[in-house]
């Protein structure tokens, strides 16, 4: 067998899974989620997409040229997970004409409210300490998730979580240790730090919230609990907060909702930036 025609969930996990493989097994029909695995697949690349097209935005305005590819770089990670993510949900999603949906189908002409991310991604840059105030809670998410998630009863998240790990694992270093710098830094850049932190932290919450679909995978060994990440995520964020003599900050919880649609007013501004090529110019190849 071919390596463009190899199979997704024949790929030493983690090795050399590509969206291309999981494309071609969704066409193929060798891949055939369920609406509940495709549902949980597209909650995971939505939040991969939007953190990326965040992220990207930093390109060529970052603080020093090292943190301009840094930054670039995660964004790439993040947009190959997305990639992963939805081409496998697609298998369970149909356009008008009968066939699956691809990872461009529903990047680009999906609205607002089929959107199934957390508000957290969605959040504004702001300035550098409150990205990297997001991306320490993102990427220690991310990186238990998807541990997690590579013991998953079903091959192919297994398979796209075991590779995107590797990377979410640096991206958890990279946050970290700009945590220290900052907070360890300057008065300002340690009150910045602090205010990075209070903007983000009323979004930690949802990221664990359990709903019925995630029960319901978890009860079948297919996804993970939201809930039951929480407790290593408080103690290895904590470990890194305490060394660098920060507070947990003591803010009320957002109302979330992004999992069922329900999205903060930042998320619109995204997706137009985001989509106007795809929709101005449908069908069209470069």
């Amino acid at each position: 067998m071919s390596e463009a025609n190899a199979s997704a969930t024949r790929i030493t996990p983690g090795n050399a899974l590509r969206p291309e493989d999981i494309a071609l097994e969704v066409r193929t029909g060798l891949a055939k989620p369920t609406e509940d695995i495709a549902e949980y697949a597209l909650r995971l690349g939505d939040d991969a997409l939007i953190l990326a097209q965040r992220l990207g935005h930093w390109i060529s305005r970052a603080p020093e040229l090292e943190e301009d590819i840094a930054l670039g770089n995660i964004a790439l990670d993040e947009l190959g997970h997305a990639r992963s993510f939805l081409s496998y949900a697609g298998g369970a999603m149909m356009n008008d004409d009968g066939s699956a949906r691809s990872e461009d189908d529903l990047a680009y002409f999906r609205r607002e409210h089929e959107f199934r991310s957390v508000q957290l991604f969605e959040q504004p840059n702001g300035d550098f300490a409150a990205t990297i105030a997001r991306q320490f809670v993102v990427s220690y998410y991310q990186f238990l998730l998807y541990s997690r998630l590579t013991e998953s009863k079903d091959a192919t998240l297994a398979a796209i979580a075991a590779k995107a790990v590797k990377e979410v694992d640096y991206h958890r270093d990279h946050a970290a240790q700009w945590v220290l710098r900052l907070a360890g830094g300057t008065e300002e850049s340690r009150k910045r730090m602090i205010h990075g932190f209070r903007i983000m932290w009323p979004y930690v919450e949802e990221l664990f919230r359990d709903d019925a679909l995630t029960e319901r995978l978890a009860e079948a060994g297919i996804a993970v609990a939201p809930s039951s990440l929480r407790e290593d995520f408080d103690r290895l964020t904590g470990e890194i907060l305490t060394e660098a003599e920060l507070d947990v900050p003591d803010v009320p919880a957002a109302p979330g909702g992004g999992r069922q649609g329900r999205h903060s007013e930042h998320l619109g501004y995204i997706l137009a930036e985001m989509q106007v090529l795809a929709r101005e110019h449908p069908g069209a190849k470069w």
